[in-house]
């Protein structure tokens, strides 16, 4: 009889929590994105419960929403994941950690060098999130055109290109560091990568050594068709958006598709859809915790949300009547707007309804239940071949993250479904990817 399949779980924070009101629950903790020995210990407890890696969402601009919704986020201001991951990486030894990092506002060479750096620092445990960035906010701030969507994927996908191609500037071996001879490396064994690209000129080689892993884990979240085809072209990590069994089946079949027609091995992709998690004693109790996290939701919270991901100002809209037939263009997540309005023209559901749908945990997959309820829903979409893992989204914090790891991991350990201890030292190692060959050498 073959061994189960073993999930693999990420930690999915911004830098605390997705919900909308996780700041204000009471025991939770209204200053987390700023609080450092917080933000310390709930990633010393994530190692603890042997997760994969702590996966640090990030934006480059305050959200994009109505004032009357903006003055109640959270999640308005944040540590630099590229500050915050290395300090992180000093007070842990195992858990991989992932930074969020776009292809539109940055330089192909300065990312290369921040990942490799924290590589590095942490022994083998950095992974980039590669985002395009939907907020036009973003792009006022660097003072460029905001760039149209399948633009974007295309920069992205050469980003890609530079960023791993620095990566392999040099030899594993490159650096003899012959103290007698006075020779500190081999020019044999030094790649100048000169990339003329559409986007990109860069001439190379990086100054850091090649990292650790070979490339840091490449983590993608796209999942409009652009999205998809760039995961399946060069992510390790697939962070989906999928909230019900038969999606998730036919996403996690797709882009492993994708990845097979692209020459990869589809079992070197590992999908993780999002999984916004309550754990209770009783389901009775999960779904009280969750009705009182959601009761904290102000209306315009619900409101500034829905027009983040409909990439609009639906405050405009008559809030009790259905969305319109036409709606405004947008540069907004394609899958996650037609996902919304989709749901609202199925179920009927005027603008104000569909606002509180999205307004705590942005209508992402919900898990709230006992420990052996959640380790049944897991197992279920790990051997229905919808997911691989999961990046787990916490109501709140401390107590909702402790609860999951004390209470959840120890269940799906209890299964055969998750692992005791890292088998290994590296995030490619936790997560079964191979070291990628240098292509040069």
């Amino acid at each position: 009889m073959s061994e189960p399949r073993q999930l693999h779980l990420g930690a999915f924070m911004r830098p605390i929590s997705i919900h909308t009101a996780a700041w204000r629950y009471p025991g939770g903790t209204p200053d987390g994105n700023f609080n450092w020995p917080l933000i310390k210990r709930l990633t010393q407890k994530l190692e603890h419960g042997k997760f994969d890696a702590f996966f640090m969402a990030d934006h480059l601009a305050v959200p994009n929403m109505p004032m009357e919704a903006l003055k109640r986020s959270a999640t308005v201001t944040s540590f630099a994941p590229m500050t915050l991951l290395p300090a992180l990486a000093a007070v842990t030894e195992r858990i991989g950690l992932i930074a969020t990092m776009s292809t539109t506002y940055n330089a192909p060479y300065h990312v290369a060098r921040l990942f490799a750096s924290l590589d590095h620092l942490s022994g083998g445990r950095a992974a980039w999130n590669i985002v395009t960035s939907t907020n036009p906010n973003e792009a006022a701030n660097f003072g460029v055109p905001e760039l149209e969507h399948d633009l974007r994927y295309r920069r992205a996908r050469e980003f890609y290109e530079v960023v791993t191609g620095l990566w392999d500037s040099w030899a594993d071996d490159a650096f003899i560091r012959d103290v007698d001879s006075g020779i500190y490396f081999d020019p044999e064994k030094m790649h100048v990568l000169d990339f003329h690209g559409e986007f990109f000129d860069c001439r190379g080689p990086l100054n850091v050594a090649r990292p650790v892993q070979g490339w840091p884990v490449i983590v993608q979240a796209g999942q409009s068709e652009a999205g998809r085809q760039l995961a399946a072209e060069t992510a390790e990590m697939v962070f989906s958006g999928v909230s019900e069994l038969p999606q998730a089946q036919r996403v996690y079949a797709d882009i492993k598709g994708r990845a097979k027609a692209a020459g990869r091995n589809p079992e070197h992709l590992v999908i993780m859809p999002g999984a916004f998690v309550v754990v209770g004693d009783s389901a009775a109790e999960a779904r009280a915790k969750k009705a009182k996290l959601d009761s904290l939701v102000h209306p315009a919270s619900g409101i500034g949300t829905l027009s983040v991901q409909l990439g609009f100002d639906v405050s405009k809209l008559d809030l009790d009547g259905p969305l319109p037939d036409e709606l405004p263009p947008s540069n907004a997540s394609h899958t996650s707007r037609q996902k919304l309005i989709d749901m609202a023209r199925r179920d009927k559901l005027t603008v104000r309804q569909l606002a509180q749908y999205v307004g705590g945990a942005f209508g992402t997959l919900e898990m709230i239940g006992t420990p052996a309820m959640i380790a049944d829903q897991m197992q279920e979409w790990l051997e229905a071949r919808a997911c691989d893992g999961f990046n787990v989204m916490f109501p709140y914090v401390p107590g909702g993250l402790d609860e999951f790891v004390d209470q959840v991991v120890p269940e799906l350990q209890r299964r055969g479904l998750f692992r005791r201890d890292y088998e290994g030292t590296t995030l490619r190692e936790h997560m079964g990817l191979p070291r990628p060959k240098n292509r040069f050498f």
